[in-house]
């Protein structure tokens, strides 16, 4: 993939939570498009969602600028607002001195964001969002796939 500007839509679903889950991450770059979906035997919506934005980001090949746009905002508020920065600072405990949920995935996220320049979009679900709806039909599908992957993270 050429160095630019790169669009990515990403979603998690699960079915119980936890339950089956699954994610769903639509990559847009010039008239490219990639479309990248997995599912999961037992894990949770948010392990999910975590992992729509980080395997789109790890499948980018150069440093690049980012706009990923996702319906969570346990992922864009992270991101966005400070939250990660704060969780790193403490040693990876809440502002509550609780340790943080899905460290695994979000230690994973920050070497995935690496050098790229991510803008960090919220994106309401289910509200006709072409690509957040494309993303959304993946996850479910992959959730409900035969192929399923133990989420070795869920639950350590």
């Amino acid at each position: 993939m050429e160095s630019g500007q790169v669009t990515i839509y990403s979603d998690g679903a699960c079915l119980g939570n936890p339950g089956r889950g699954g994610y769903g991450t639509v990559m847009l770059f010039g008239d490219h498009r990639k479309e990248l979906c997995q599912g999961y035997r037992r894990t949770t919506n948010n392990r999910m969602e975590l992992l729509g934005a980080i395997v789109g980001l790890e499948a980018l090949s150069r440093t690049c600028t980012v706009d990923l746009y996702s319906d969570s905002t346990y992922v864009v508020n992270a991101m966005s607002k400070g939250w990660l920065a704060g969780w790193q600072r403490r040693g990876w405990k809440t502002s509550s001195k609780q340790p943080v949920k899905n460290q695994d995935l979000w230690r994973r996220l920050v070497e995935a964001v690496g050098d790229h320049d991510v803008r960090w979009h919220w994106v309401k679900g289910h509200a006709g969002n072409p690509e957040n709806e494309r993303c959304d039909t993946l996850a479910v599908e992959a959730a409900h796939g035969a192929d399923l992957l133990d989420d070795d993270g869920f639950g350590a």
